[in-house]
């Protein structure tokens, strides 16, 4: 290159980003290291066939970007490519095939910088990496996009899910005083034909709900006064909701606490509407309310399994109307959580368990409110042993009862556990005693087992019964893992050797699966990652909630992690979460529900997914750091 070449080529790269921002020292390197190419009109610049792919700055011309695949010369082209501009960033990044084809309109003079000496210069220039990382980025952005138009509405007038509830706020809502009479109320709805009215002070602060079915169980069968106020057979306090909130959280907060009215409350809390079940369904129709009383009014096992297939259905059904992996994860449990809830309830009804006090409890996934579309049973029972009882005898008496439960859940679509952690094994039937006996062994003794069983009982939840038994056993188990250093170091330790599949020079690292070859685990290197570190964050911070993304957040607020790393892991969790579902929706084999093929993934999915990868590595690096790894 001649030094009057040079100056010229100089004084073009100074004249666009990102190469204007960059040091003498990087600008220098990289000039030497351009190579100038010409094309012609109609000629291919560079192609999905060109490994690995080099980066091109165009000099002069115009390059237009189309599709491959069945595309003829008269389809339009995605875009066109000016001078200053440089392309294919993010193939070159990664070093894999460009997706689009890149040729020439008119004749165009690029300068053609060379994939190795593309990564040295990521190295050398902080303002060309920066330039990479801010190009990606917006790749991501727009991987996020296309993933919610592919699993976008089907239907044009069928209103999204994530639709605030303002849609559903009336200028006059129907409210009174908590002195009315109740025939004033009941009146009140009649005329306003309403199925519900909320009870509210003078600053309109709501205090209770009133709805056709309190008037019915609480006014005409026990015949009460209907002269007397309405506070004494309002439900107070009424459940609420923020006006912000979206259809979905409302659809949510209903499932799992057995509801069909919310109060919409406005920023101060006040009364600014209510959404009932009938309102979110004629926005849907997806059934929620036929799926829910079908579990509720189930009279038997066999009905709560055809239920069990709605559950299925709907769920599916919303992961097509693109609700995020974090809210259908939590439906999901929800309507799994019913599902139990109501099989315990038939099976209760046919054994003797009077005068116990016992809860049954949930492990794992469920136990962390993420379950996915395949999942199995972890579950046990915690009860109260008097001290003058053998706590042998009482849970002899749970045995067949829990027997029965796991075999109906089993018949509803919950296979039983291959490691028979379920409450029908004698080893997870235990009294409040039993169960911390069992925890301070494996504090105590952080053996591979003792490991092993952290990541799936340190995960409970309270599901059925008296719950207060697990929320004690919670605030015990915490206080004893704060101190527990050691054990503490042996989880971490045990964490990092799950690492993220990520390779130093290829994308990704496959294992050896023989069944599913060239695959990345999904679940044991996917989201384990994130799961192990928010749980270890939970036991040595005494953080009491249990889901992953809770205890991220609960990370943040001890400081433990800054809130846009926070913010990033999570969002990489639950892209993770999300690739998972679209894989078991569509029907993979057993055995692979959780692999996912990298090369059968489009160029922004991949890129996405490294970046999650990439955040549950961050993560590792963190318990590394804190436990001295």
């Amino acid at each position: 290159m001649t030094t009057e070449t040079r100056e010229n080529l100089l004084a073009f790269l100074r004249r666009h980003p990102p190469y204007k921002d960059m040091g003498a020292f990087a600008l220098d390197a990289l000039v030497a290291a351009l190579k100038p190419v010409t094309v012609p009109d109609g000629g291919y610049i560079l192609t999905p066939s060109d490994m690995p792919p080099d980066l091109y700055i165009i000099e002069s011309g115009q390059v237009q970007v189309r599709q491959v695949g069945d595309v003829t010369l008269t389809d339009p082209p995605l875009y066109d490519l000016e001078a200053g501009q440089s392309f294919p960033l993010a193939a070159t990044a990664a070093r894999r095939p460009a997706i689009n084809v890149y040729s020439a309109v008119g004749e165009v003079r690029c300068w053609r910088l060379a994939s190795a000496d593309f990564a040295s210069l990521l190295l050398s220039s902080c303002e060309f990496n920066r330039y990479v990382l801010d190009h990606v980025a917006g790749l991501l952005h727009e991987a996020r996009r296309q993933i919610e138009i592919q699993f976008g509405q089907r239907n044009a007038d069928q209103q999204t899910m994530n639709a605030q509830l303002t849609a559903f706020v009336r200028p006059n809502v129907v409210r009174i005083a908590p002195t009315a009479p109740i025939a004033e109320a009941m009146a009140t709805m009649v005329k306003a034909k309403v199925g519900s009215v909320i009870v509210a002070d003078s600053d309109g602060m709501p205090l209770g709900i009133f709805t056709q079915s309190d008037a019915l169980r609480r006014v005409v069968i026990p015949k009460h006064d209907p002269a007397a106020p309405i506070a004494e057979v309002m439900t107070a306090p009424p459940a609420t909701i923020s006006s912000h909130a979206t259809a979905y959280d409302a659809m949510l907060a209903m499932a799992m606490h057995r509801i069909r009215h919310l109060v919409i409350v406005d920023a101060e809390q006040k009364v600014a509407g209510v959404v009932s079940e009938r309102d979110l369904f004629a926005m849907q129709r997806i059934g929620l309310r036929n799926v829910r009383k079908v579990i509720e009014g189930a009279a038997n096992i066999d009905e709560l399994a055809r239920a069990a297939g709605d559950v299925r259905r709907l769920c599916l059904n919303m992961l097509a109307q693109g609700v995020n992996a974090e809210k259908l994860t939590q439906f999901i449990s929800g309507l799994n959580d019913s599902l139990t809830r109501r099989v315990i309830e038939l099976v209760q009804g046919t054994h003797d368990l009077s005068g116990l006090d016992w809860a049954w409890l949930a492990f794992g996934s469920e136990g962390r409110d993420e379950q996915t579309f395949s999942t199995d049973q972890d579950n046990g029972i915690i009860f109260s042993c008097p001290a003058d009882t053998d706590a042998g005898a009482l849970r002899g008496r749970f045995l067949a009862f829990a027997k029965e439960v796991n075999e109906g859940l089993a018949r509803c679509g919950f296979p039983l556990c291959k490691g028979n952690i379920m409450a029908s094994n004698p080893s997870w039937c235990l009294s409040q005693e039993e169960w911390r006996q069992c925890f301070a062994k494996w504090i105590r003794s952080p053996e591979p087992e003792a490991l092993l069983n952290a990541t799936i009982f340190f995960d409970f939840r309270g599901l059925y019964g008296n719950e207060a038994l697990a929320r004690d056993l919670r605030q015990w188990l915490l206080a004893q893992t704060a101190g527990a250093t050691l054990f503490l170091r042996f989880m971490a330790e045990n964490a990092v050797k799950a690492p993220p599949p990520l390779g130093m020079i290829r994308d990704f690292v496959f294992d050896n699966n023989a069944e599913f070859p060239h695959t990345l685990d999904l679940k044991a290197f996917g989201a384990r990652p994130f799961v192990d570190a928010a749980r270890i964050f939970a036991l040595g911070h005494g953080i009491i909630q249990s889901s992953t993304t809770e205890r991220l957040r609960a990370a943040a607020a001890h400081n433990l992690l800054g809130n846009d790393d926070i913010n990033a892991a999570i969002e990489g969790f639950f892209f993770i979460q999300q690739l998972r579902l679209r894989n078991q929706r569509a029907g993979t084999a057993p055995g692979g529900e959780n692999r996912v093929d990298p090369d059968k993934l489009n160029e922004l999915d991949r890129q996405v997914l490294k970046e999650a990868f990439k955040q549950a590595k961050r993560l590792q690096s963190r318990l590394q750091l804190e436990y001295r790894l």
